[in-house]
């Protein structure tokens, strides 16, 4: 496809030949929630498809008129522990950091997707000040994520004052980002960007991708000159129906990212954001996904399956399970499905 300018509207998709046709429905989903879609992602879609993995996660659809009981516009609670503005404090030793909320794409699954848009803006530098008041008075934050929105959507010069900020900050001893950049927009990976990123306290980019063919050369070139600079690489990615919910598409992924440099870290389900139903799997069905990769695929590539419970509760590990205690033994399952009887008995001394 041709290279294009960033999409941000109904009638430029329909331009572009990626959105089926314009309707009444979609329309309505439009006002409700942001779109945009750069020419990276445009350039890897499969016009017409409504199937094509990368216009699913992207492209606006009716579905998300479906509302379902139990789906929330703030589904895992962050307004509840937002003591100021651009702070998100849910777990003792980390915080978030949210220092806007524009994106460089809108994720049609996204849990965040009404609290971004290209509305929203970003926190004023008296917000900031603030928020990174409430950082120093807390000395128990041992991790700073830096989140959103995208990060990475600031400016070098506004990323290298909140990076200098931090690290002035004694009891702050890692800063992790999270971020879609590298893979929907990798020409904003630069080293005027990295020398921004650079100080005491190392840095930690969570890349954000979901499919394999997201992973172009252009991506791969910029999680590399990021690698190359010192900064560790991790990923996340959300299990996602009509995207990656097929074993062989998971382990290309994960295979992907680890040829990457980057360790394959949470695999998320789903959350009940309003209007996603039509990603979600039940947990029964991502279990049997997940345990497909196991003993198939190399240690390095299997992720953590999390799920974030409802509500602020936090996130939990959800993957399948291999061992069930019987007695004083226990029963183990291996890869091939084989069980095992695994006699587990402390050693007097």
């Amino acid at each position: 496809m041709k290279k294009s300018p960033t999409i941000r509207t109904l009638s430029q998709l329909s331009k572009q030949g990626v959105l089926p046709q314009m309707t009444k429905a979609l329309e309505k989903v439009a006002a409700q929630f942001s779109i945009s879609v750069t020419p990276a992602m445009l350039n890897i879609m499969s016009p017409h498809n409504h199937e094509d993995p990368i216009a699913r996660q992207f492209i606006p659809s009716e579905q998300e008129l479906n509302i379902h009981p139990d789906e929330l516009s703030d589904p895992i609670g962050d307004q509840t522990f937002s003591p100021v503005n651009g702070i998100i404090h849910r777990y003792p030793d980390r915080a978030l950091l949210k220092l806007l909320s524009t994106c460089p794409v809108y994720c049609r699954f996204c849990f965040r997707r009404e609290q971004v848009g290209p509305d929203k803006g970003v926190l004023s530098s008296q917000e900031i000040k603030k928020a990174l008041h409430y950082i120093r008075e807390h000395s128990e934050l041992w991790e700073i994520i830096l989140t959103g929105g995208d990060p990475l959507m600031l400016s070098d010069r506004r990323m290298k004052e909140v990076i200098t900020q931090l690290n002035a900050i004694e009891h702050v001893k890692v800063i992790r980002i999270h971020t879609r950049v590298p893979v929907v927009d990798p020409q904003r990976i630069t080293k005027d960007l990295i020398k921004a990123l650079q100080g005491r306290c190392p840095v930690y980019v969570l890349v954000h991708c979901n499919h394999a063919s997201e992973l172009t050369p252009q991506a791969r070139k910029a999680c590399a000159l990021l690698v190359d600079h010192g900064f560790p690489l991790l990923s996340q990615s959300v299990l996602l129906r009509g995207v990656n919910d097929d074993p062989v598409v998971l382990s290309e992924l994960m295979r992907t990212f680890v040829e990457c440099r980057i360790k394959p870290h949470y695999l998320h389900h789903g959350d009940l954001a309003r209007g996603t139903g039509h990603f979600r799997l039940s947990l029964t069905k991502a279990q049997h996904i997940l345990k497909q990769l196991q003993g198939h695929l190399s240690g390095l590539c299997q992720p953590h399956y999390m799920l974030d419970i409802p509500k602020g509760h936090g996130k939990i590990p959800v993957g399948p399970c291999y061992a069930e205690q019987k007695g004083e033994g226990w029963v183990v399952e291996d890869y091939k499905n084989k069980k095992h009887i695994y006699n587990d008995k402390e050693f007097e001394e």
